[in-house]
């Protein structure tokens, strides 16, 4: 059975970040990110101070030093190559001025909610996706459109053949 919450981490404008669990849709109309902490305790943070959440695969260890800057572990923020897998490929400034990349779904909710979920460069970090609110968003670019791949059989794949006139030209113009 899948868990209700997911391992986050939530990171601030203020730089400091807070890992916990959110739901799975952690109420993205909702006025403010409410996330349950290590300790057990509900945290409420407004959606104006998340720089971004990151859906996590485990938690940084309390005595390792080098993950307190880098909790997320995103060491690629751009795509090196052209992303395989189908999308839209985005190119966004934050409000603080960082840039990075990732590929989201090609559906309605690039237009609807609160913000938009992302696939980073590198899908084997410890970060698996990243949920920006539109709040931090300074800029969005288009990089790209990758498309699923074509299904269709070999006969679908021939050449058109020429089109028939449905309404032959009269003879008898007048």
């Amino acid at each position: 059975m899948a868990s209700l919450r997911k391992p986050v981490i939530v990171r601030k404008f203020s730089r400091d970040w807070c890992p916990g669990y959110a739901a799975v849709s952690f109420g993205q109309d909702a006025p403010e990110l409410e996330i349950l902490d290590l300790g057990g305790k509900i945290l409420r943070i407004a959606w104006e101070q998340v720089k971004w959440v990151c859906y996590v695969r485990d938690f940084p260890a309390a005595s390792s030093g080098s993950d307190s800057s880098n909790p997320e572990r995103l060491l690629h923020k751009r795509f090196s190559t052209r992303p395989r897998t189908a999308g839209v490929w985005l190119r966004l400034t934050l409000n603080d001025g960082e840039e990075f990349e990732g590929l989201a779904a090609n559906d309605r909710s690039l237009l609807e909610g609160v913000g938009l979920m992302l696939t980073p460069p590198d899908t084997r970090s410890n970060t698996q996706r990243i949920y920006v609110p539109r709040a931090a968003i300074q800029s969005l670019e288009v990089a790209g459109l990758i498309g699923a791949a074509s299904r269709r059989g070999p006969a679908a794949r021939r050449a058109p053949t020429d089109q028939p006139n449905l309404f032959p030209p009269d003879s008898d113009t007048a």
